[in-house]
Protein backbone atom coordinates (compact mmCIF):
# COMPACT_ATOMS: atom_id res chain seq x y z
CA UNK A 1 0.00 0.00 0.00
CA UNK A 2 1.50 3.30 -0.92
CA UNK A 3 1.01 5.98 1.86
CA UNK A 4 2.22 9.82 2.43
CA UNK A 5 4.75 9.93 5.01
CA UNK A 6 2.10 11.93 7.53
CA UNK A 7 0.11 8.38 7.48
CA UNK A 8 2.47 6.38 8.97
CA UNK A 9 1.93 6.88 12.77
CA UNK A 10 -1.50 5.98 12.25
CA UNK A 11 -0.72 2.94 10.66
CA UNK A 12 1.74 1.94 12.98
CA UNK A 13 -0.68 2.13 16.06
CA UNK A 14 -2.80 -0.50 14.02
CA UNK A 15 0.35 -2.94 13.52
CA UNK A 16 3.07 -4.11 12.16
CA UNK A 17 3.46 -4.82 8.34
CA UNK A 18 6.21 -7.19 7.42
CA UNK A 19 7.61 -5.32 4.28
CA UNK A 20 8.21 -1.59 4.65
CA UNK A 21 10.33 0.78 1.68
CA UNK A 22 10.90 4.18 2.26
CA UNK A 23 12.45 6.44 -0.76
CA UNK A 24 12.98 10.24 -1.44
CA UNK A 25 16.08 12.47 -1.56
CA UNK A 26 15.40 14.55 1.90
CA UNK A 27 17.34 12.76 4.48
CA UNK A 28 15.94 14.49 7.04
CA UNK A 29 12.48 12.94 6.74
CA UNK A 30 13.53 9.67 5.20
CA UNK A 31 15.30 8.99 8.47
CA UNK A 32 13.19 10.15 10.77
CA UNK A 33 10.34 7.65 8.83
CA UNK A 34 12.89 4.67 9.23
CA UNK A 35 13.61 5.54 13.21
CA UNK A 36 9.41 5.27 13.68
CA UNK A 37 9.02 2.07 12.25
CA UNK A 38 12.37 0.79 14.40
CA UNK A 39 10.79 2.42 17.35
CA UNK A 40 7.50 0.60 16.63
CA UNK A 41 9.14 -2.61 15.72
CA UNK A 42 11.50 -2.82 18.92
CA UNK A 43 8.14 -1.67 21.08
CA UNK A 44 6.69 -4.92 19.65
CA UNK A 45 9.62 -7.13 20.55
CA UNK A 46 11.89 -6.51 18.16
CA UNK A 47 14.68 -6.16 19.66
CA UNK A 48 17.48 -7.89 16.62
CA UNK A 49 18.67 -5.38 13.73
CA UNK A 50 20.47 -6.36 10.78
CA UNK A 51 21.72 -3.71 8.74
CA UNK A 52 23.50 -4.31 5.38
CA UNK A 53 24.13 -1.64 2.67
CA UNK A 54 23.71 -2.90 -0.98
CA UNK A 55 27.80 -1.28 -2.42
CA UNK A 56 29.27 -2.80 -5.16
CA UNK A 57 30.06 -6.62 -5.00
CA UNK A 58 26.87 -6.98 -2.38
CA UNK A 59 25.81 -10.62 -2.65
CA UNK A 60 21.48 -10.39 -3.07
CA UNK A 61 21.66 -14.20 -1.67
CA UNK A 62 22.52 -12.67 1.86
CA UNK A 63 19.34 -11.34 2.15
CA UNK A 64 17.12 -14.75 2.12
CA UNK A 65 20.40 -16.25 4.41
CA UNK A 66 19.55 -13.88 6.88
CA UNK A 67 16.11 -14.22 7.00
CA UNK A 68 16.24 -17.60 7.45
CA UNK A 69 19.33 -17.31 10.45
CA UNK A 70 18.02 -17.35 13.41
CA UNK A 71 19.59 -14.94 16.80
CA UNK A 72 20.63 -16.11 19.47
CA UNK A 73 19.84 -13.04 21.07
CA UNK A 74 15.85 -12.61 19.95
CA UNK A 75 13.86 -14.37 18.17
CA UNK A 76 12.06 -11.50 15.99
CA UNK A 77 14.37 -9.24 14.02
CA UNK A 78 14.60 -6.17 11.73
CA UNK A 79 16.44 -6.57 8.43
CA UNK A 80 17.71 -2.86 7.71
CA UNK A 81 18.32 -2.49 4.02
CA UNK A 82 19.71 0.40 2.12
CA UNK A 83 20.06 1.24 -1.24
CA UNK A 84 22.34 4.54 -1.57
CA UNK A 85 21.80 4.26 -5.38
CA UNK A 86 17.51 3.86 -5.41
CA UNK A 87 17.38 0.64 -7.26
CA UNK A 88 18.61 -2.76 -6.54
CA UNK A 89 19.45 -3.58 -10.00
CA UNK A 90 18.04 -6.79 -11.80
CA UNK A 91 19.71 -9.77 -9.33
CA UNK A 92 18.03 -7.23 -6.71
CA UNK A 93 14.71 -6.93 -8.20
CA UNK A 94 14.50 -10.98 -8.32
CA UNK A 95 15.76 -11.02 -4.87
CA UNK A 96 12.98 -8.33 -3.70
CA UNK A 97 10.55 -10.48 -5.84
CA UNK A 98 11.25 -13.85 -4.27
CA UNK A 99 11.34 -12.16 -0.61
CA UNK A 100 7.81 -11.12 -0.91
CA UNK A 101 6.61 -14.30 -2.69
CA UNK A 102 7.99 -15.96 0.78
CA UNK A 103 7.33 -13.75 3.64
CA UNK A 104 9.84 -14.70 6.94
CA UNK A 105 7.30 -15.45 10.37
CA UNK A 106 9.19 -12.86 13.03
CA UNK A 107 11.43 -10.40 10.25
CA UNK A 108 10.75 -6.98 9.01
CA UNK A 109 11.87 -5.80 6.17
CA UNK A 110 13.30 -2.11 6.11
CA UNK A 111 14.47 -0.54 2.63
CA UNK A 112 15.28 2.49 2.70
CA UNK A 113 16.76 3.90 -0.83
CA UNK A 114 17.35 7.48 -2.37
CA UNK A 115 14.85 8.69 -5.09
CA UNK A 116 13.56 6.54 -7.83
CA UNK A 117 12.18 7.63 -11.14
CA UNK A 118 8.24 7.10 -11.83
CA UNK A 119 9.16 3.81 -14.08
CA UNK A 120 10.63 2.38 -11.38
CA UNK A 121 7.96 2.95 -9.03
CA UNK A 122 6.01 0.64 -11.40
CA UNK A 123 8.20 -1.92 -12.16
CA UNK A 124 7.71 -5.39 -10.30
CA UNK A 125 9.78 -5.51 -7.25
CA UNK A 126 8.18 -1.85 -6.01
CA UNK A 127 4.54 -3.79 -7.09
CA UNK A 128 5.99 -6.76 -4.92
CA UNK A 129 6.82 -4.64 -1.93
CA UNK A 130 3.77 -2.91 -2.07
CA UNK A 131 1.67 -5.83 -2.02
CA UNK A 132 2.92 -6.88 0.91
CA UNK A 133 3.74 -3.46 2.73
CA UNK A 134 4.08 0.34 2.70
CA UNK A 135 5.86 2.05 0.03
CA UNK A 136 6.51 5.35 1.26
CA UNK A 137 7.51 8.49 -1.10
CA UNK A 138 9.16 11.38 0.50
CA UNK A 139 9.32 14.94 -1.19
CA UNK A 140 11.24 17.79 -0.67
CA UNK A 141 8.46 19.65 1.43
CA UNK A 142 7.91 23.61 -0.03
CA UNK A 143 5.06 26.26 0.38
CA UNK A 144 2.55 25.21 2.61
CA UNK A 145 3.74 21.61 3.19
CA UNK A 146 7.06 23.21 4.83
CA UNK A 147 4.95 25.75 6.74
CA UNK A 148 2.36 23.06 8.54
CA UNK A 149 5.58 20.80 8.87
CA UNK A 150 7.45 23.82 10.85
CA UNK A 151 4.19 24.27 12.89
CA UNK A 152 3.94 20.46 14.00
CA UNK A 153 7.89 20.34 14.96
CA UNK A 154 7.20 23.26 17.17
CA UNK A 155 4.01 22.13 18.42
CA UNK A 156 5.50 18.93 19.63
CA UNK A 157 8.71 21.12 21.20
CA UNK A 158 5.80 23.07 22.93
CA UNK A 159 6.74 26.48 21.38
CA UNK A 160 3.92 28.89 19.89
CA UNK A 161 4.16 30.84 17.25
CA UNK A 162 2.40 33.46 15.09
CA UNK A 163 2.34 33.18 11.41
CA UNK A 164 4.31 35.64 10.87
CA UNK A 165 6.65 33.67 13.01
CA UNK A 166 6.53 30.97 11.49
CA UNK A 167 6.70 32.33 8.08
CA UNK A 168 9.74 33.92 8.82
CA UNK A 169 11.47 30.80 9.59
CA UNK A 170 9.99 29.08 6.72
CA UNK A 171 12.10 31.58 4.45
CA UNK A 172 15.44 31.59 6.32
CA UNK A 173 15.79 27.95 6.48
CA UNK A 174 13.54 26.91 2.80
CA UNK A 175 14.79 23.74 1.61
CA UNK A 176 17.16 22.74 3.75
CA UNK A 177 15.07 20.26 6.55
CA UNK A 178 17.91 19.56 8.74
CA UNK A 179 18.60 23.16 9.35
CA UNK A 180 15.08 24.04 10.13
CA UNK A 181 15.04 21.12 12.83
CA UNK A 182 18.12 22.21 14.41
CA UNK A 183 17.13 26.01 14.54
CA UNK A 184 13.84 24.61 15.93
CA UNK A 185 16.04 22.96 18.85
CA UNK A 186 18.02 25.98 19.17
CA UNK A 187 15.04 28.05 20.02
CA UNK A 188 14.07 25.55 22.26
CA UNK A 189 17.31 25.45 24.34
CA UNK A 190 17.24 29.08 24.52
CA UNK A 191 13.31 30.00 25.37
CA UNK A 192 12.31 26.86 26.31
CA UNK A 193 8.67 25.86 25.75
CA UNK A 194 6.15 28.74 25.44
CA UNK A 195 5.40 31.94 23.15
CA UNK A 196 7.94 32.88 20.90
CA UNK A 197 7.48 36.72 18.54
CA UNK A 198 8.93 37.25 15.28
CA UNK A 199 11.89 38.85 17.08
CA UNK A 200 12.68 36.49 19.26
CA UNK A 201 12.94 34.24 15.82
CA UNK A 202 14.34 36.74 13.81
CA UNK A 203 17.86 36.76 16.39
CA UNK A 204 18.50 33.35 16.47
CA UNK A 205 17.53 31.85 13.51
CA UNK A 206 20.73 32.03 11.05
CA UNK A 207 19.69 32.08 6.62
CA UNK A 208 20.30 28.18 5.95
CA UNK A 209 18.55 28.44 2.34
CA UNK A 210 19.43 25.74 0.54
CA UNK A 211 19.22 26.20 -3.45
CA UNK A 212 20.17 24.64 -6.70
CA UNK A 213 19.88 25.47 -10.46
CA UNK A 214 16.11 23.27 -10.78
CA UNK A 215 15.02 25.39 -8.03
CA UNK A 216 16.15 28.75 -9.96
CA UNK A 217 14.31 27.40 -13.26
CA UNK A 218 11.09 26.85 -11.03
CA UNK A 219 10.95 30.30 -9.58
CA UNK A 220 11.92 32.02 -13.07
CA UNK A 221 9.39 30.18 -14.68
CA UNK A 222 6.68 30.96 -12.34
CA UNK A 223 7.51 34.42 -12.98
CA UNK A 224 8.34 35.42 -9.80
CA UNK A 225 10.67 38.22 -9.82
CA UNK A 226 11.01 38.77 -6.29
CA UNK A 227 11.92 35.83 -5.21
CA UNK A 228 14.33 35.14 -8.53
CA UNK A 229 16.18 37.99 -7.08
CA UNK A 230 16.79 35.94 -3.75
CA UNK A 231 17.29 32.62 -5.57
CA UNK A 232 19.80 33.73 -8.15
CA UNK A 233 21.98 35.62 -5.14
CA UNK A 234 21.77 32.86 -2.91
CA UNK A 235 23.32 30.41 -5.88
CA UNK A 236 26.36 32.84 -6.06
CA UNK A 237 26.59 33.01 -2.48
CA UNK A 238 27.15 29.75 -2.67
CA UNK A 239 29.95 29.34 -4.79
CA UNK A 240 27.26 27.56 -7.90
CA UNK A 241 29.49 28.11 -10.94
CA UNK A 242 27.86 30.68 -13.84
CA UNK A 243 28.07 28.11 -16.48
CA UNK A 244 26.13 25.86 -14.82
CA UNK A 245 23.21 28.88 -13.96
CA UNK A 246 23.65 28.95 -17.73
CA UNK A 247 23.25 25.69 -18.76
CA UNK A 248 19.84 25.57 -16.89
CA UNK A 249 18.57 28.87 -17.98
CA UNK A 250 19.35 28.12 -21.98
CA UNK A 251 18.12 24.43 -21.87
CA UNK A 252 14.16 25.64 -20.88
CA UNK A 253 14.59 28.36 -23.00
CA UNK A 254 15.70 25.69 -25.68
CA UNK A 255 12.60 23.28 -24.53
CA UNK A 256 10.01 26.15 -24.97
CA UNK A 257 11.03 27.00 -28.64
CA UNK A 258 10.95 22.96 -29.00
CA UNK A 259 7.67 22.85 -27.45
CA UNK A 260 6.17 25.75 -29.42
CA UNK A 261 6.96 24.50 -33.14
CA UNK A 262 5.26 21.37 -31.38
CA UNK A 263 1.93 23.11 -30.83
CA UNK A 264 1.99 25.24 -33.78
CA UNK A 265 2.23 22.05 -36.12
CA UNK A 266 -0.49 21.14 -34.21
CA UNK A 267 0.38 18.39 -32.09
CA UNK A 268 -1.68 18.39 -28.98
CA UNK A 269 -0.30 19.72 -25.79
CA UNK A 270 -0.63 16.42 -23.65
CA UNK A 271 1.36 14.78 -26.20
CA UNK A 272 4.19 16.85 -26.80
CA UNK A 273 4.64 17.32 -22.89
CA UNK A 274 5.04 13.28 -22.90
CA UNK A 275 7.43 13.31 -25.60
CA UNK A 276 9.28 15.83 -23.40
CA UNK A 277 9.14 14.27 -20.47
CA UNK A 278 7.43 17.36 -18.42
CA UNK A 279 5.75 15.83 -15.98
CA UNK A 280 3.45 16.43 -12.86
CA UNK A 281 4.58 19.82 -11.27
CA UNK A 282 6.20 21.54 -14.35
CA UNK A 283 3.38 21.13 -16.46
CA UNK A 284 1.78 24.25 -15.08
CA UNK A 285 5.03 26.14 -14.76
CA UNK A 286 5.71 25.03 -18.10
CA UNK A 287 2.18 25.82 -19.47
CA UNK A 288 2.20 29.24 -18.14
CA UNK A 289 5.32 29.74 -19.92
CA UNK A 290 4.62 29.08 -22.86
CA UNK A 291 1.85 31.38 -22.97
CA UNK A 292 3.94 34.34 -21.97
CA UNK A 293 6.73 34.32 -23.68
CA UNK A 294 6.73 34.94 -27.25
CA UNK A 295 9.26 33.65 -29.94
CA UNK A 296 10.97 36.59 -29.67
CA UNK A 297 11.38 36.49 -26.00
CA UNK A 298 12.82 32.98 -26.02
CA UNK A 299 15.07 34.06 -29.11
CA UNK A 300 16.23 37.36 -26.77
CA UNK A 301 17.21 34.51 -24.24
CA UNK A 302 19.20 32.68 -25.88
CA UNK A 303 21.02 35.76 -27.22
CA UNK A 304 21.37 37.55 -24.29
CA UNK A 305 22.63 33.89 -23.17
CA UNK A 306 25.85 34.00 -25.79
CA UNK A 307 26.90 37.62 -24.17
CA UNK A 308 26.78 35.62 -21.15
CA UNK A 309 29.05 32.76 -22.17
CA UNK A 310 31.27 35.23 -23.58
CA UNK A 311 31.68 37.06 -20.31
CA UNK A 312 32.12 33.55 -18.39
CA UNK A 313 34.73 33.09 -20.59
CA UNK A 314 36.38 37.04 -20.45
CA UNK A 315 35.97 37.45 -24.07
CA UNK A 316 33.58 40.72 -23.49
CA UNK A 317 33.44 42.91 -20.75
CA UNK A 318 30.24 43.00 -18.03
CA UNK A 319 29.48 40.80 -15.46
CA UNK A 320 28.28 37.84 -15.97
CA UNK A 321 26.14 37.72 -12.92
CA UNK A 322 24.17 40.88 -14.36
CA UNK A 323 23.42 39.26 -17.86
CA UNK A 324 21.98 35.69 -15.95
CA UNK A 325 19.85 37.92 -13.78
CA UNK A 326 18.79 39.51 -16.88
CA UNK A 327 18.19 36.83 -18.63
CA UNK A 328 16.00 35.41 -15.66
CA UNK A 329 13.80 38.74 -15.29
CA UNK A 330 13.01 38.18 -19.44
CA UNK A 331 11.95 34.92 -18.31
CA UNK A 332 9.71 36.39 -16.31
CA UNK A 333 8.81 39.03 -18.85
CA UNK A 334 10.16 41.68 -16.19
CA UNK A 335 11.77 44.78 -17.53
CA UNK A 336 15.74 43.64 -17.06
CA UNK A 337 16.87 46.82 -15.11
CA UNK A 338 20.40 45.71 -15.53
CA UNK A 339 23.08 46.84 -18.19
CA UNK A 340 24.29 43.96 -20.33
CA UNK A 341 26.19 46.06 -22.87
Amino acid sequence: MRIKPEQLSGLLQKGLMPVYFITGDEPLQLGELADEIRKAARKNGYDNREIVSVETGFEWNQLAFMADSLSIFADKKIIDLRLPSGTPGAEGSKALIKYCERLYEDTILLITAGKIDTKALKSRWVEALDKQGLVIQVWPLEGQDLIRWIQNRMQRRGLVVQPDGVQLLATRIEGNLLAAAQEIEKLYVLYGTGSLSVQMINDVVADSSRYDVFKLMDTVLSANVSRIFKVLSGLRSEGTAAPIVLWALTRDARLLIKLKLALVQGQHQDTVFKNNNIWDKRKSLISHALKRLSDHDLNHILVTSAIADRQIKGQQPGDAWETLLAICLTFASSPAMVNIN
